[in-house]
C-alpha cells in the first residue's frame, strides 16, 4: 500500500475512533467502575473487535451480512440487548464514596469485565460492517495482497484500541479520576440513560 494512501486510511480511522458513542461510554464507565485496567482491558478487546470486522470486510464475508438482512437484524438486535443490560446495570449502580488512594479492590470492581464489554460492544455492530466495506472499497483494490490487507486491518484495530487506552489513561489518573469518582452514581446514571436510549434508538428503527 502507497504511503499517501496509509496516511489517509490512518486520518479516516482516527475521526471514526474519536466519533463519540456507547464504546466511549463503556470504556469511561468501566474505568470508573474497574480502575484503569478495566479500562486498557476494555479498550485493547474493543481493539480486537474492530479488527475482526475488519477482517471479516477484507475476505468479503462482511458483504454477506450487509445482504442478509435477518443476520443483521439478528445481530443488531443482541447489540441492542447488550447495551440495554449495560444501561440497567449502570442506572443500578450504587454511589462509591471511597477515596481513590485507599480504596481496596471491592466486589463493584470485580464485577466489571472489560474484556467481556469492550469486544462485545464492537462485535455486536453490524454497522461496522458496513462501514469498513465503504472504507476499504476505497482502498482495496482486487489485487491487494494478504501482506496489504493485513496492514489495513492492523491499522484499523491499533489507532482505535490506541484511543480508547489513552481515555482510560487519561479518566484513571489524579485530580480527574478523584473528581470523576466523586460523582461516579451521577455519571452512572447519565451512561446508562445513554446506553438505554442507543438501544431504544435501534429496536425502533
Amino acid at each position: 500500500m502507497e504511503l499517501h494512501l496509509w496516511l489517509s486510511l490512518v486520518a479516516i480511522c482516527i475521526m471514526g475512533a474519536l466519533s463519540p458513542g456507547p464504546s466511549l461510554a463503556v470504556v469511561v464507565k468501566n474505568t470508573l467502575n474497574g480502575g484503569a485496567l478495566q479500562g486498557y482491558a476494555t479498550a485493547i478487546s474493543h481493539g480486537l473487535g474492530v479488527a475482526l470486522y475488519a477482517a471479516l470486510t477484507t475476505m468479503g464475508i462482511a458483504v454477506i451480512i450487509v445482504q442478509s438482512p435477518l443476520l443483521f437484524q439478528i445481530i443488531q438486535y443482541a447489540g441492542a440487548a447488550f447495551l440495554l443490560y449495560l444501561g440497567i446495570k449502570a442506572l443500578l449502580s450504587k454511589p462509591n464514596n471511597e477515596h481513590l488512594e485507599t480504596a481496596p479492590v471491592t466486589n463493584s470492581t470485580k464485577a466489571v469485565n472489560g474484556w467481556r464489554d469492550g469486544f462485545l460492544i464492537a462485535f455486536l455492530n453490524p454497522k461496522l460492517a458496513i462501514f469498513f466495506l465503504a472504507l476499504f472499497s476505497q482502498f482495496v483494490s482486487p489485487e491487494a495482497t494478504i501482506y496489504e490487507k493485513v496492514i489495513m486491518v492492523s491499522t484499523v484495530g491499533c489507532i482505535d484500541a490506541l484511543w480508547y487506552i489513552l481515555v482510560a489513561f487519561l479518566f484513571s489518573r489524579g485530580p480527574i479520576l478523584e473528581k470523576l469518582k466523586s460523582n461516579s452514581h451521577i455519571i452512572d446514571r447519565i451512561t446508562g440513560t445513554f446506553l438505554i436510549l442507543l438501544a431504544a434508538r435501534v429496536v425502533i428503527h
